[in-house]
């Protein structure tokens, strides 16, 4: 950043200190002009010319930016290196545990430790391990919380140590909030600053986040989206994000939103909207003069989404609502200053009337938006309000919504299955594919009272997640109905588990302020937690009666939340229909206590007169809700935000070993040393090659990840599930995949063990299964994996076209290296698998173009050999040997390690041994 070889550095004053920047308008002095450049890839252009001195960066990439005004697409590949890294806790922890085993790693290499931190600040945000074990009393989220911490002290224990030990690296402790919102409402500052060489450099904020919901902080005008832990690592420990440069789809909102529609709604519209046009890989970014009267806390309800409608990001730029929010969020008036100097002189402020040059573009006035919902199990499937019981009738009269199990599995490392601890009976994640009328109304009798649940009642009522509790009007919104029910002396169903769950401690300030908390707590919405909850299907368990009569039943039963994704079995394992709602709605179908009623024609219930009382009877105006909304106050979020980091008593009294390196402890079944390091030296050993390799799997087309990685619950009867119960730990304590993370020994055994995964070496067998060659036995890949690894016998895995696709998921990559695959050959790839197994020092080949595993009769029996790896090349082709009882095949594979940088992280091992030894 010192250096300038793109001449484009330049001064701005603010405020009377001189900050340093690579201006954009200089750029385009050689580059030609960039006016009509989306926001999104001006921002991308500074990052390269910021980073021009570095060998990752070519002229090509920062020409390659700017021309593509000419067609509005690009085939080229950049490095792209974001100013800082968000983590949430289940995704965080496993890059906290390779922090530490580098630590070990440098120690035994003769140099200090603590000379591993991350090199970019990395901020994560403990919000994934609440559950509502307890709801709808006052006490909720105090029990609530001193669960989770019994339930996770392990994990807790260890990232107390890393909150001590590391430096740029911050940890928010649980009982806080959720990282989207604390980002949205703290930790964003829309123009980052760095001291180097004793000046002040300014720049976009720009990030990466190992939680897709990331993109919540386009709403800020800040560049950010989710990635996979690999590359979140990678990014913290200063190396570059491999991207393609991407397309943009422009969405053009105009109008205003009528009387009585909510952001929620909004959302729920332009999800449908996207879906239906095909975004996926692509940027959206928001323009157009409807901006003008959009909140912010509106657009970023519409970010936080961006992953529902399939897109890497939903981008707004910077204006003067951006400015009004850092206000009210209690940012500094130098920072305020600083955001509206810089962008404008980027131009990356928004001008009225700007229509930027997009690859597509869509259109919404906003005037056209009605009341929705989204269900029962796509995000993307909106059902007007109107429209909501007979949809549901539909299903009972044996409609099927159509949503795939890749979708269902996609986002399960992010949370979801660990509803209540223990697997379904069936063992697999989902109960997907079932009849929805199967069985008949079930009397109940709870806590004094007497009922019949019916197909259609709502089981689950939850305000929660970040993408709608963020906003104050839809909040705001939830109380004043709440506070309208109860003057009218309405209650929520028996039957109906409530639970308030915020992504801040803002919101209970400003619900407290609004007056409407007590009328939330009278309807049974009390304060359960400060975390993502039933959003990510940490409902806990519903109360033993109703679960009774819904399995006696095998009842069709609904969940209402204000959440962004509501597969079947995501909320929880006995909730077939799920539907996203604003916080408003939640309320209401609480009282109606089932999605079979049509609240715009249907009453709710009756006052103490007897007298019929409907939604629009409760429903606020506009005018209310803005006048509850202006009791939001910038002292709430200082306060709020001036001890985040701090965490509660309990917190606080967690011991840690306080020293540079971790003292692992070999009783742990949450937190292990991972062995990525173990024999490492200070120099890279030349590169073997790989000789008589087995098959270890040979698979189809369109394996994704989500086939590979471990997420879920864990069946007790498979690999991981039996070294769990080996070391002491009973079924219903497995908790789930994603929250041992820190277990290597744990993901490992889960690696290729999805239960839908096919391996062609066998026939007629879904799961993780394979033939162990030498022996002609069945077994588990894991335990076949380690039967090779006693004989010292490499491995390879074999797969067809687009091998990797669906999410980023770290565990793909480290899985496949901890079971010994030393190469994987396959027709394609998925680009950023691919680049992850290189991460992990696991070779991609590919077949020539025309080969495949058909063509070449491979049946899995075969031993491979790899020659020349000693002397790879990016993008050359490698002799491959491919030996049976019926002879040899040789092939010239293509090495799929593209770049110069790929290659030497391959020859070291893994990106992060190349990190590592570039420390010492």
């Amino acid at each position: 950043m010192s250096t300038d070889p793109s001449h484009t550095l330049a001064t701005l004053d603010v405020k009377g200190t001189t900050f340093h920047y690579y201006s954009l308008p200089k750029a385009a002095e050689t580059l030609g002009n960039i006016d009509k450049l989306p926001m999104t890839l001006k921002v991308l252009l500074e990052n390269q010319l910021r980073y021009a001195d570095d060998p990752t960066v070519a002229k090509e990439d920062i020409q390659a930016l700017a021309d593509w005004l000419k067609e509005g697409r690009s085939t080229r590949e950049i490095g792209y290196r974001p100013a800082r890294v968000l983590m949430q806790d289940f995704t965080g922890v496993p890059g906290v545990v390779d922090l530490a085993a580098m630590r070990d790693a440098v120690k035994k290499l003769g140099a200090k430790a603590d000379r591993i931190n991350p090199l970019s600040p990395v901020d994560l945000v403990i919000d994934h391990s609440v559950m509502v074990d307890h709801f709808g009393d006052a006490s909720a989220f105090k029990d609530n919380v001193a669960i989770e911490m019994e339930r996770n002290r392990e994990r807790y224990e260890f990232l107390r140590w890393g909150q001590n030990a590391f430096d740029n690296f911050r940890v928010v402790p649980p009982g806080t909030g959720i990282c989207h919102q604390v980002n949205l409402e703290y930790l964003g500052k829309t123009v980052w600053t760095k001291e180097v060489d004793g000046k002040t450099y300014a720049f976009p904020d720009t990030l990466v986040g190992t939680d897709s919901h990331t993109t919540m902080i386009n709403g800020l005008g800040i560049l950010g989206w989710g990635v996979g832990g690999i590359e979140a690592e990678a990014a913290m420990l200063g190396q570059p994000v491999s991207m393609l440069i991407p397309e943009v789809v422009g969405f053009k909102l105009t109008g205003k939103l009528n009387e009585g529609i909510t952001a929620t709604d909004l959302v729920l519209t332009v999800t449908q909207m996207l879906r239906k046009k095909g975004v996926v890989g692509k940027f959206v970014e928001f323009y157009g003069d409807g901006l003008d009267d959009l909140p912010l806390a509106d657009r970023a309800t519409i970010a936080n989404m961006a992953p529902e409608y399939g897109a890497t990001c939903g981008f707004f730029p910077v204006d003067d609502e951006t400015l009004n929010y850092l206000r009210l969020t209690g940012r500094d008036e130098e920072q305020i200053e600083l955001v509206k100097a810089y962008t404008q002189a980027q131009g990356l402020w928004r001008q009225p009337g700007a229509e930027p040059t997009f690859t597509d573009a869509l259109h919404l006035d906003m005037g056209e938006v009605e009341a929705s919902m989204a269900g029962p199990k796509r995000p993307q499937d909106r059902v007007a309000l109107t429209d909501l019981k007979a949809t549901f009738e539909s299903l009972m009269n044996g409609d099927k919504p159509d949503a795939s199990k890749e979708e269902q599995g996609k986002w399960m490392s992010e949370g979801g299955d660990t509803a209540v601890g223990a697997p379904p009976a069936d063992g697999e994640a989902y109960r997907t594919g079932r009849d929805y009328r199967t069985g008949d109304s079930q009397d109940v009798e709870y806590e004094g009272e007497t009922f019949s649940l019916n197909h259609g009642a709502v089981v689950i009522a939850a305000i929660t997640s970040c993408t709608n509790t963020s906003n104050p009007s839809v909040m705001m919104a939830a109380g004043l109905l709440a506070r309208k029910a109860h003057e009218k002396g309405l209650t929520t169903k028996p039957w109906v588990k409530t639970s308030l769950a915020p992504g801040s401690k803002v919101v209970t300030d400003y619900l407290a302020a609004g007056g409407v908390q007590d009328d939330l707590d009278a309807l049974g919405f009390n304060l359960v937690g400060y975390g993502c909850t039933t959003c990510i299907g940490n409902s806990g368990p519903l109360p033993e009666p109703i679960e009774k009569a819904v399995n006696a039943g095998d009842l069709t039963v609904a969940s209402v939340l204000s959440g962004n994704r509501n597969f079947e079995g995501r909320v929880h394992p006995l909730v077939k229909t799920n539907w996203l709602a604003s916080p408003p709605l939640v309320v209401a179908y609480a009282l109606a206590g089932n999605v079979r009623k049509d609240l715009t024609k249907e009453p709710l219930g009756k006052d103490p007169q007897g007298n019929d009382v409907y939604l629009k009877d409760i429903w606020p105006s506009q005018a209310e809700i803005a006048e509850a909304v202006e009791k939001v106050k910038t002292e709430m979020y200082r306060k709020e935000y001036a001890e985040v980091f701090d965490g509660d008593e309990i917190w606080q009294s967690i011991e840690f070993p306080e020293s540079e390196v971790y003292a692992w402890s070999e009783d742990s079944t949450y937190i292990q040393h991972p062995p990525f390091f173990e024999g490492m030296d200070k120099e890279p050993k030349p590169v073997e090659d790989i000789t008589n390799a087995r098959v270890l799997a040979k698979l189809g087309d369109s394996v994704t990840t989500d086939h590979i990685s471990p997420a879920g619950s864990i069946k007790p009867d498979s690999p991981a599930g039996k070294y769990l119960q080996e070391h002491g730990v009973a079924v219903k304590d497995f908790n789930s995949y994603g929250s041992r993370r820190g277990n290597h020994e744990v993901m490992m055994r889960g690696t290729f063990a999805n239960v839908r995964i096919r391996n062609e070496m066998l026939e007629n067998v879904e799961g993780g299964y394979t033939r162990h060659v030498p022996s002609g036995e069945q077994m588990s890949i894991y335990d076949a994996a380690m039967k090779y690894a006693e004989d010292d016998t490499p491995l390879v895995v074999i797969a067809g076209k687009e091998y990797g696709t669906g999410s980023s998921r770290d565990w793909a990559a480290k899985g496949t290296r901890l079971l010994g695959v030393r190469a994987v050959l396959t027709e394609s790839y998925e680009r950023i698998h691919r680049s992850n197994l290189i991460g992990m020092g696991v070779l991609p080949l590919q077949f020539p173009e025309g080969e495949s595993r058909e063509t070449l009769g491979l049946t899995g029996d075969e031993t491979l050999s790899i020659e020349g790896l000693a002397d790879l090349t990016p993008g050359g082709n490698v002799k491959v040997t491919i030996a049976s009882d019926k002879g040899e095949k040789k092939i010239d594979a293509l090495c799929r390690i593209d770049t110069a940088n790929e290659l030497e992280y391959y020859r070291h091992g893994g990106i992060l041994h190349y990190v590592l030894r570039s420390m010492l």
